[in-house]
């Protein structure tokens, strides 16, 4: 099944350019299993999940390990109608979806529980896009226990569900949301901010105003 994002990533800094470059090389180890194609707005990264998001992880860790203030914005989809059964995707679209919904709750909380951290803090905020399936709601209502029992929930938002954690955790749990829940045969989409080195006076002076 054809599986994708396209990727941006903001650093916060006057050195932007430096920091973006230098960030890109985390993608070396990838690109002969991810098809990577990036122009001045975004980067697709089109492959299986699980490389799909590594990079992702591994692409924002080496921007936020420089300190400075990092988003990473992605929108993710598998199963796109109209898209190719692209053979790089490789991945089989019931493997891991096709079983109960407790035992894929089960799976997940285990593979974000023994996710390798990274050592970078960071919070995110996403939004699950279920189509396709009559059984929608019971998808994203065992996605949501899924997430208040995977270590990384922070808090239920309008619109979105905020993470928060190690960014090898918080990717992890973003993940399994996306590979574990919904129609295997469907398309599902998220829509992802990730945050690293935020100015605490940044937030504290917002606050009241946004």
């Amino acid at each position: 099944m054809f599986s994708g994002a396209q990727v941006s990533l903001y650093p916060m800094s006057g050195n932007f350019v430096g920091i973006i470059l230098d960030a890109i090389k985390a993608l070396d180890p990838y690109r002969d299993r991810l098809r990577i194609e990036t122009d001045d707005i975004s980067t697709l990264l089109v492959g299986p999940p699980d490389i799909l998001f590594a990079a992702m992880r591994d692409l924002f860790v080496a921007a936020a390990n420089t300190g400075e203030h990092c988003v990473l914005s992605a929108a993710v989809s598998r199963g796109c109608p109209g898209e190719p059964d692209d053979a790089i995707c490789g991945v089989n679209p019931s493997a891991g979806r096709a079983e109960p919904l407790a035992d894929r709750i089960a799976a997940a909380l285990a593979a974000v529980e023994t996710t390798t951290k990274t050592g970078q803090p960071a919070a995110a905020q996403f939004s699950l896009y279920v189509m396709g399936t009559g059984s929608h709601m019971d998808e994203i209502y065992g996605c949501i226990d899924f997430l208040k029992r995977s270590g990384t929930f922070d808090r239920a938002k309008n619109f979105c569900t905020r993470l928060r954690g190690d960014a090898g955790a918080v990717f992890a749990t973003i993940h399994e949301t996306f590979y574990r829940f919904g129609n295997p045969e469907g398309h599902v989409t998220l829509d992802i901010t990730v945050s690293a080195n935020t100015v605490p006076r940044v937030l504290a002076d917002a606050q009241g105003t946004l």
